[in-house]
């Protein structure tokens, strides 16, 4: 995972301490994904959320990457060395420089816990925030994404979600796109072993980025929330209709 600050006149000159409780888990920057995957382990086990992980859901928040022309200001900042566009605008989050928390990841990891009880809102863990940890879905949704944006259509988001028993049980990552063209780290690695998948796959964090928008849901309903609960990779939807999806799964 990487990043480009947006500058502002009101940018600060470092980014936002983390909020109380985050110490709890296991956190490096730049490698939310496997940030992610730790902290559904710890919820499981901690009785956060359930033994079995089941009302756990990992998000990558991604797009198509479409290489920016040039032909407007925020293309022009998204482009770094002329390479590589950074093209998810999130607000909130504490690597950003800027009051608004803004910033443009490549792709986001953020976990979603289904609430059993109808009365209360799900929540959102998502451990580079700066809002509280965790917060409510609708919080989130409107602090952290703000659908209502104007964004140009190569900056919306696209959600990929996948059930956390599945993801656990699947996702490997060696680290690979952590290192630059001549074997470099870009970002200080966990201390800790890579995640190899239970079939001993070493690397499929590629697979999960993914993302066409042609394969993005067009309505939510049962074989969408059905896709997300049962296969590997999950169920695609749009930045509009990611509160109604975690509406429909049954508690």
């Amino acid at each position: 995972m990487a990043t480009l600050n947006l500058e502002s006149s009101s940018s600060s000159s470092t980014p936002v301490a983390a909020p109380l409780g985050i110490a709890r888990f296991q956190h490096t920057p730049y490698y939310c994904e496997e940030n992610i995957y730790l902290l559904c382990k710890k919820l499981s086990e901690d009785g956060t959320a359930k033994p079995d992980g089941s009302d756990l859901f990992v998000v990558f928040i991604s797009n198509e990457k479409n290489q920016a022309k040039g032909h407007t200001l925020f293309e022009i900042f998204a482009l770094l060395n002329g390479r590589v566009l950074y093209q998810i605008p999130l607000w909130h989050q504490r690597a950003s420089h800027r009051a608004d928390g803004v910033i443009l990841w490549d792709y986001h990891v953020i976990c979603v816990q289904r609430r059993k009880e109808t009365s209360l809102p799900d929540l959102v863990w998502d451990l580079d925030s700066n809002l509280p940890i965790p917060s409510p879905l609708p919080t989130y949704v409107a602090e952290t994404i703000r659908p209502s944006f104007q964004l140009f259509s190569e900056f919306q988001r696209v959600f990929r979600i996948v059930h956390a028993p599945i993801f656990l049980k699947s996702f490997a990552s060696d680290r690979r796109h952590m290192k630059d063209p001549s074997g470099n780290w870009t970002a200080t690695p966990p201390s800790y072993d890579v995640i190899t998948a239970e079939d001993g796959t070493a690397h499929n964090l590629n697979e999960y980025m993914a993302m066409s928008s042609l394969d993005v849901v067009k309505s939510i309903g049962a074989d969408a929330v059905d896709t997300a609960l049962t296969q590997k990779l999950g169920v695609l939807v749009g930045e509009s209709k990611l509160e109604e999806f975690f509406s429909q799964i049954p508690l």
